[in-house]
């Protein structure tokens, strides 16, 4: 009996986006640590919080404001023209994010800048438009499905150059750190890859509010124990600042995290971040 013909299809802007990220992030020996957090206390605040915020943006405040206390996970490794390590000032958060796109499911990366200094109601709006916005009106996704569109080597070859050249442009176009979840669909990711230094995940948080929480970080800039404190910063600082914000609601304003070696003085008062819509999230990049 013959063989049936099966169906070839020509790789879509969401494949070409996702084999062009392994690719690059096969390179990046990364080990995932994992800890068992408990975050119970933050149930009720967050049903009664007015955003009724997502736990990703809880856990990317957490770990912002976390990174802004260790300048080591703001670092990442840039190897052209020769290997040093960039330390950014301040961290910018790339969350992955189904979207559909001419027809087919894809993962998208909306940017949160600076999500220390935002408080919690703003990146929850900011995460409903990278969820909501049509694709064309986020300047960040624009760019990603231009760039997915060219050929192969071209494509390649700028994203090399944002990851290994300038680690300027690195922090901008790729983040300090990602964070993914399929949580909220009762799976916990293993080992997710990315080119990051880190990235945060976390599985589904059970009825008591434990919820296993990892840190995938490069060996080649960080090391094991260190990761492995920072953990246990998150879930301290879920459990402190972060459900004392959720308790404020949205009158909890909340200012930058500086680098503890650049403390304003009070003659000099820091100004408060604010969020930029996502809409305008790349522009410019």
């Amino acid at each position: 009996m013959r063989e049936p013909k099966g169906v070839v299809f020509p790789l879509s802007v969401p494949r070409r986006l996702i084999i062009d990220l392994l690719h690059f992030a096969g390179r990046v020996p990364s080990i995932p640590l994992s800890r068992v957090m408990d975050v119970s206390a933050l149930f009720a605040a967050r049903r009664a919080h007015p955003a009724r915020p997502s736990w990703s943006v809880l856990f990317m405040k957490a770990y912002a404001r976390v990174a802004m206390e260790h300048p080591p996970l703001r670092r990442a490794l840039l190897e052209f023209p020769y290997p040093r390590i960039y330390e950014h000032p301040q961290t910018n958060c790339s969350l992955a994010i189904e979207r559909t796109f001419e027809g087919e499911d894809g993962v998208f990366f909306g940017m949160f800048r600076a999500p220390e200094g935002q408080t919690i109601g703003e990146l929850q709006r900011s995460l409903v438009e990278f969820k909501n916005l049509p694709l064309e009106e986020i300047g960040f996704f624009r760019r990603m499905v231009r760039i997915s569109r060219y050929p192969t080597p071209v494509r390649r070859f700028l994203w090399s150059v944002s990851l290994n050249i300038s680690g300027r442009a690195r922090a901008k176009r790729f983040g300090t750190f990602g964070v993914t979840t399929l949580g909220s669909q009762g799976v916990e990711q293993v080992h997710p890859l990315s080119p990051l230094t880190t990235t945060f995940t976390f599985g589904p948080i059970d009825d008591w509010g434990k919820v296993t929480a990892k840190i995938i970080y490069d060996h080649r800039v960080l090391d094991g124990a260190y990761v492995a404190r920072r953990l246990v910063d998150v879930e301290e600082l879920m459990n402190g600042a972060i459900l004392e914000e959720l308790r404020r609601g949205e009158t909890g304003e909340t200012l930058p995290i500086s680098p503890r070696a650049s403390v304003s003085t009070p003659s000099s008062p820091t100004k408060p971040h604010r969020a930029s819509p996502a809409r305008n999230a790349g522009r410019g990049a």
